[in-house]
């Protein structure tokens, strides 16, 4: 079985109590031996860690700390669907969508805030498809959301 819960302790990441939904709509879904995580921001506490348009408003840097944050909490709403992070067998696939200014295109370096988090805690089992996006606008004025399928034991 895989150890997830204790390489979180090890690298000092706490899953937070999952973020309400923002809408009509179920944070998480398992269909079989899926779990399809609707789209999270970068909430901390209970509030937006960055808001703006990276490229603008926010660095790549700061853009790529709230694709971190917002990883994390799609983990948090897994973790309510399924019971434990050790349950989960492989990272299968991420979505990154980043609030661009105009002719802002580093959309992949923001949305690698989200990537090597999942990789440092799943190790080989973190490495995913993905696709990195860059947006108008997105709901509360966030800079990145990140929704992700991943696969069970």
């Amino acid at each position: 079985m895989n150890n997830y819960e204790d390489r979180l302790e090890e690298i000092g990441i706490t899953i937070p109590d999952p973020p309400e939904p923002a809408g009509a709509y179920i944070p998480a879904r398992r269909a079989g031996n899926l779990v399809f995580c609707s789209g999270q921001g970068p909430m901390q506490e209970g509030e937006v860690l960055h808001r703006g348009k990276v490229g603008s408003d926010l660095s790549v840097e700061e853009g790529y700390e709230a694709a971190r944050v917002a990883a994390i909490n799609c983990l948090a709403e897994i973790k309510s669907e399924v019971g434990s992070l050790n349950k989960i067998d492989r990272i299968v696939k991420v979505r990154g969508f980043v609030s661009s200014a105009p002719g802002f295109n580093k959309q992949p370096d923001v949305v690698n805030g989200a990537s090597e988090v999942l990789e440092e805690i799943f190790g080989e089992n973190g490495k995913h498809a993905r696709a990195a996006l860059g947006v108008s606008e997105l709901p509360l004025n966030i800079p990145v959301e990140v929704e992700m399928v991943v696969s069970l034991d």
